[in-house]
């Protein structure tokens, strides 16, 4: 089976919207979305920005998505050293988490001086058994590191969602820290990410990415690929 990871387009974080520019990023998703065929399913988080960026290419397809409150951007939350109130569990400083060995371990990592501060730990497992229960909808049930196959599915699924949420499944599906995730790639907004089942032998599944982060809509209408999310200046060349 195939998975499809949307992220929302250029954010309002404040009004939990999009900006103009978001708009158009999402018309621009929707010309590549429509030549999609035969997506079995649209799935999308409740957050406004998410709904707002799947509606132009429902529209365009003339299907609806189900909503699904875990993929809601991730909620948990962390205190940091010599800073007031809750934080993000990503974007800490380079040289205050690579100092964590735990941070590098995909077990280990919910036990971390800093993840233990909050209640990340428990929305990694919330988001983990959440995602396993939608696979088993489509005959694949975890075991262990990777998945048994009780019913091949050729089926593609889409998922509207955040970045922060992506990175903790991929995590999950891949078998790596979600922190290593977030704090070494980025995902633009309205990026297109896949993941797809590879079944080498018959009854097993293990996930493997073969798209990342893919803006290529957003180059061929002209439009500039979104800061939002980064630190250094984006290469636009591309």
């Amino acid at each position: 089976m195939r998975i499809i990871f949307i992220r929302h387009g250029d954010p309002d974080y404040e009004h939990d919207s999009l900006t103009e520019k978001g708009c158009r990023e999402a018309v621009l998703l929707a010309n590549r979305v429509a030549k999609w065929k035969d997506i079995d399913a649209f799935y999308v988080s409740p957050m406004g920005r998410a709904q707002a960026t799947a509606k132009p290419s429902l529209e365009r397809l003339g299907r609806e998505a189900t909503t699904l409150n875990w993929m809601r951007e991730v909620a948990g939350r962390v205190r940091l050293p010599n800073q007031s109130g809750p934080h993000i569990p990503w974007d800490f400083m380079p040289d205050y988490w690579t100092k964590m060995p735990e941070i590098y371990d995909r077990e280990n990592w919910v036990n971390s001086e800093v993840i233990r501060t909050g209640d990340t730990a428990r929305e990694w497992e919330y988001i983990k058994s959440s995602l396993d229960w939608l696979l088993r909808d489509y005959g694949y049930r975890r075991e262990g590191n990777l998945y048994k196959v009780e019913e091949h599915s050729d089926k593609t699924i889409v998922l509207f969602c955040h970045m922060g949420v992506t990175l903790f499944m991929l995590g999950h599906l891949l078998n790596i820290s979600p922190m290593l995730l977030m704090h070494g790639f980025d995902i633009p907004p309205t990026g297109v990410t896949i993941a797809a089942s590879e079944e080498v032998v018959p009854g097993t599944a293990y996930f493997r990415c073969h798209m990342f982060g893919d803006t290529r809509h957003l180059y061929e209408g002209g439009e500039p690929v979104s800061q939002s999310g980064y630190f250094a200046p984006l290469f636009q060349e591309v």
